[in-house]
């Protein structure tokens, strides 16, 4: 008995050597570290969360306080709370510091903005002073959405300076790493439901990111969804390859013979960029790292598109017009890559069960290719117009073609631009965006029953404003290519003003995230059907290809249904895209698009109109003429000498002229290529 008590007495004296063994980790922050709103925030909250993840070899100790600032002269200091004080005497070994949030208020940072740097880093200091051996992580700010009741009167743009703020006191404080809490959570608005605190789910990915951050582990070697078998690498431009590994593991890329070696960052980033090389193939590209390896077979180098929009661009092989001839020629197109992205789960007028609910939460959507050698039986569930636009190009320039398809059916243009871009350039459209007037009542309806079944009152869905971008463009991981082909604006023709915005903000959103200020950008005028806001929307893209950086037009309105909005003839659609990229991007001296009007005059009166790609000209009907009471009436046509003259015995003194001014529409001007002319108007006449 007596020595069973000695090795009682032994081990207990053991226990304070055990525990300070273990590594102390101090979470510094505000109310989102305490874990605010947090159902079970002593399980929940992201501290309670990484000390899971981290394991018994850890204590991790909570030390946020609600409400506090980063400011010393903020209106509730930090360094005044009684958690300071409490992670000062833990003395921890290793620091995570997640302040800011509430010197967004106007009482801070508008008034002690220049205090900033010097407080961080006093903070740090003293931190420090207490372990001098002590590792600190400060942390860009988790993400404030537009719902947060000061987001547009100052709080939007204070968080965008103190983050810039945060980058640079981490770039410059010797032993100080940066936490990226931002960009993983800033794609996530339903882990918010008050705009500024995250809910479990949002905890999860706070304490995941700690954990990497720390640990250096970030799952091993990771590649983005488009490296594969059978990839096409954009020709002509640096071949830019990336991806994650954990920090500090050494990486070699190898490709047609040539080897790249890095090394992963402590953010587990890594990169490495080939020289630029002309068309050709098949290559072996290999990546090898200590976590794991990946060899890819049949890559090629040549030209790469990302095709988008919704549904007509989604529209398949398969249910085309044309579809038992194409899926007979395309039997064997070994220069035709295809990369689809179909939807998981169809918009049709049905409610959504949980599971596709929270995979659109989880912003998978989207199924990720695999890269396939275009055959019969892979083109015929792939888009028609991106499969016929591609194959042109590819038999055209003679080296191999890459398209990707992303395409879903109704989605909006607003649902295609970043979270930034509206943020700072549009945010009244997020607002309440189910119930408010700047997304089109169709789709908002559609959204509701798809999301009948939801409990989350955030529920995501692909109508929603960038919600596509974060479902469909971010995946590619901006990959490099040479340009897109755009059908879209079907749910967004009630608002053709509007949608010429937003059609701008998509262009400069795209541009930006792949890296290329003149990405070129092809798109498909709407079709004909009888809808009645058509004609302007049409006559709306017209002025935009006019306008508008490299970007340029394929005119559809002659291959409408007056009853369909999918007409099912896509094969000249893509054909008319691919003669417009064969001669803007690869200057191929060809007529690309039919009749664009020049000139209009007032000669007597009639109307004498001249056109650009003239050659051939052929109309008869479509035109209307008005006088200045703005009443059209059928125009007579006669054609000579390259112009059109139009008359009409109803109109004396012609003012305005317009052309297949109707929602359906049976106008046929066309060039000797018989490429058909836009819808247009004129108001004034010289």
């Amino acid at each position: 008995m007596m020595r069973l008590s000695l090795i009682l007495l032994f081990l207990i004296s053991l226990l304070p050597t055990v525990a300070q063994d273990k590594i102390r980790v101090s979470c510094v922050g505000n109310s989102v570290t305490y874990g605010m709103r947090l159902p079970n925030r002593e399980t929940e909250c992201y501290p309670a969360r990484l000390q899971e993840m981290l394991g018994d070899r850890y204590e991790v100790r909570n030390f946020g306080h609600s409400g506090s600032t980063l400011l010393s002269n903020g209106h509730r200091p930090y360094v005044k709370t009684p958690e300071f004080q409490q992670a000062l005497d833990f003395k921890g070994d290793l620091v995570i510091i997640h302040l800011g949030l509430n010197d967004t208020d106007p009482r801070n940072w508008p008034l002690h903005r220049e205090e900033f740097i010097p407080d961080y880093r006093q903070l740090i200091d003293t931190l420090r002073s207490v372990n001098p051996k002590a590792r600190v992580w400060i942390c860009l700010m988790t993400p404030i959405f537009h719902s947060h009741s000061r987001f547009q009167s100052g709080t939007r743009d204070w968080h965008g300076q103190m983050q810039r703020v945060i980058r640079q006191i981490a770039e410059t404080t010797d032993g100080v790493d940066l936490i990226d809490l931002y960009t993983p959570l800033h794609k996530h608005p339903e882990m918010f439901p008050d705009a500024l605190h995250p809910d479990a789910d949002g905890a999860m990915v706070l304490a995941q990111t700690v954990y990497s951050a720390i640990t250096g582990d970030y799952g091993g070697l990771t590649l983005p969804v488009l490296y594969g078998d059978g990839m096409v690498l954009q020709r002509d431009e640096p071949i830019m390859l990336h991806g994650t590994a954990n920090a500090g593991e050494r990486v070699t890329v190898m490709l047609n013979g040539k080897k790249q070696k890095t090394v992963a960052g402590t953010d587990g980033q890594w990169s490495v960029r080939f020289p630029k090389q002309k068309a050709g193939g098949p290559y072996t590209l290999s990546f090898r790292a200590q976590s794991r390896s990946y060899e890819f077979n049949d890559v090629y180098i040549g030209e790469v598109w990302l095709c988008s929009g919704q549904s007509n661009m989604e529209f398949k092989v398969g249910q085309s017009a044309t579809a038992q001839e194409d899926l007979a020629d395309a039997a064997n197109h070994p220069l035709l890559h295809l990369f689809n992205m179909p939807a998981r789960a169809r918009t049709d007028a049905i409610e959504w069960p949980d599971s596709v609910l929270k995979a659109n939460n989880r912003l998978k959507h989207l199924h990720y290719g695999p890269w396939q050698t275009c055959t019969a039986q892979s083109v015929s569930q792939f888009s028609a117009i991106a499969y016929h636009m591609g194959r042109i190009l590819a038999d055209s320039l003679g080296v191999h073609v890459g398209i990707i398809c992303n395409a879903v059916g109704g989605t909006t243009t607003e649902a295609w631009i970043d979270r930034t871009t509206i943020e700072y350039e549009y945010p009244q459209i997020l607002y309440n965006w189910l119930d408010n007037d700047h997304t089109q009542a169709w789709a908002r309806g559609r959204a509701r029953l798809n999301n009948k079944q939801a409990t989350n009152p955030l529920q995501r869905h692909p109508y929603e404003p960038c919600y596509m971008f974060e479902a469909g463009i971010l995946p590619l991981e901006q990959y490099t290519i040479r340009g897109v082909a755009w059908y879209q604006g079907e749910s967004n023709a009630d608002k053709p003003e509007l949608h010429a915005m937003l059609f701008g903000l998509l262009q400069r959103s795209w541009r930006k995230y792949f890296g290329q200020r003149d990405l070129p950008f092809y798109f498909v005028q709407l079709s004909s059907i009888n809808r009645p806001d058509w004609p302007t929307f049409r006559d709306s893209q017209r002025r935009i290809a006019l306008t508008s950086r490299n970007t340029w037009m394929a005119v559809s309105s002659d291959l409408g249904d007056p009853n369909d909005v999918h007409p099912r003839m896509k094969r000249p659609i893509g054909q008319r895209l691919a003669l417009q990229a064969l001669h803007h991007t690869y200057k191929h001296k060809i007529v690309s698009e039919g009749p664009v009007l020049a000139n209009a005059k007032r000669v007597g009166s009639s109307v004498e109109l001249t056109f650009r790609n003239d050659d051939g000209l052929a109309c008869t009907r479509g035109f209307e003429i008005a006088g200045a009471d703005g009443l059209f009436y059928e125009a007579e046509i006669r054609i000579g000498d390259g112009r059109i003259v139009l008359k009409s015995n109803r109109v004396k003194v012609p003012c305005a002229v317009r052309y297949a001014w109707q929602p359906y529409t049976e106008a046929d001007l066309h060039n000797a290529q018989g490429l058909p002319a836009s819808t247009f108007l004129v108001n004034r006449l010289k």
